[in-house]
């Protein structure tokens, strides 16, 4: 009995529902709840490292095109070890497009001329040099265009270049004609003595055949200023060019000795002059030989205007420094006229980017320099140094 008080009551079962009607509605089931889907892990490291091995992929690309020019130079084409030559890498490009077979190359001489490159791009002589050794080899170029506006530069550079239009002409037979710009003077008019044929613009100026050497005496302002200099050289001559010297209190012995200084660098200034007198007559005589009746031959009394007056394209063409008045156009048509095409494009060489220019161009070292601001910004001329240039640019 105390065993059956303690066993707990176990509800009876309840009885089965009853079937729904078949038109009762059917009670809604729920669906199913869905897992939440997987968290993903975070990207932001991978996008990192893919952003990081994209920039070192390109700067190994760029850096590897910065050393090819350089491998060239030495073990590829065009490099000393396979019978090339140094100097620029070229690319042509189309100026004027006629859809034509050959070419007349178009070579730009552009501001001051020197003999030095920045760093980043070669000196202009250089620059020559490769285009007409370029033009030389290809057998559509048929002639040069030299497109000249410039002021002048440096004495030898303007020399290098007319050397190497000579040069080409001689040795490939192509002529080369000069457009003289909007200034086309001294130097600018030196390097153009050599071309077969020179075309000028009315307006032009040109000219201002002679050769300056310029300087400043700056002694003055270093007594203004309490600055003595303290001179130590090997011979009486050595400081010939210096600003330095004062000349107001000069000795009868420095200023004779000064005097003989001036002299020498005059002599220097006077046999540079007649090498530029040597060049216009012959370059002008050679050209009038070949051009015969349609040049132009320099008059007689020539050497009187070749004093550094300017001259325009007018006055030149009148005393037979050029050889025809008119625009750009007619210069291409004399192109094609003396290399025998009745069409032809217009092309240049270029110099492509080229990352080690720019690496040694930032490379570069240079020792500060006393800058006196005049208001203008005058030429960077170098003392001590020749210039075929108009007298009124170095001041």
């Amino acid at each position: 009995m105390d065993n059956e008080a303690q066993t707990p009551a176990i509800p009876p079962t309840p009885p089965p529902l009853p079937p729904p009607a078949a038109d009762s509605p059917r009670p809604e089931i729920p669906p199913p709840l869905k897992p939440p889907p997987p968290s993903e892990p975070p990207k932001r490291r991978h996008r990192w490292l893919v952003a990081v091995v994209v920039a070192l992929v390109a700067l190994g690309v760029i850096f590897f095109a910065g050393l090819l020019p350089l491998a060239h130079s030495f073990v590829g084409i065009g490099g000393p070890m396979h019978g090339g030559h140094a100097g620029p890498r070229l690319v042509e490009a189309v100026v004027e497009d006629n859809d034509a077979r050959d070419k007349i190359l178009l070579l730009r001489i552009e501001g001051i001329i020197f003999g030095n490159g920045d760093g980043s791009m070669p000196s202009l002589p250089e620059y020559v040099k490769a285009c007409l050794k370029r033009a030389g080899e290809d057998d559509r170029i048929k002639a040069v265009l030299l497109k000249i506006d410039s002021p002048g530069g440096e004495v030898l550079a303007s020399d290098d270049i007319y050397r190497e239009i000579d040069k080409f002409q001689k040795e490939t037979g192509k002529p080369v004609v000069a457009y003289l710009g909007a200034l086309a003077a001294s130097g600018g008019y030196y390097v153009a003595s050599a071309c077969r044929w020179i075309t000028a613009n009315e307006l032009t100026i040109t000219g201002s055949i002679g050769v300056i050497m310029h300087g400043y005496n700056y002694r003055g302002l270093m007594n203004k200023v309490g600055v003595r200099p303290e001179v130590f050289k090997s011979g009486k001559f050595k400081d010939m060019l210096s600003g330095e010297k004062d000349l107001e209190k000069m000795t009868p012995a420095e200023r004779e000795l000064y005097e003989q200084e001036r002299a020498m660098v005059q002599a220097m200034v006077d046999e540079a002059f007649e090498r530029f007198k040597t060049v216009v007559k012959q370059g002008r005589e050679e050209a009038s030989r070949r051009n015969r009746a349609e040049g132009r031959r320099l008059s007689p009394n020539w050497v009187e205007y070749a004093d550094g007056r300017i001259l325009t394209g007018r006055r030149a063409y009148e005393l037979g420094f050029v050889d025809e008045v008119g625009v750009f156009e007619e210069a291409v048509d004399r192109a094609k006229s003396l290399a025998a095409v009745s069409n032809a494009n217009l092309v240049e060489y270029q110099v492509p980017f080229d990352l080690l220019n720019v690496l040694r161009f930032f490379g570069k070292t240079e020792a500060p320099a006393i800058k006196l601001d005049l208001g203008v910004a005058p030429p960077k001329l170098r003392s001590g140094r020749l210039y075929f240039l108009p007298p009124a640019l170095p001041l």
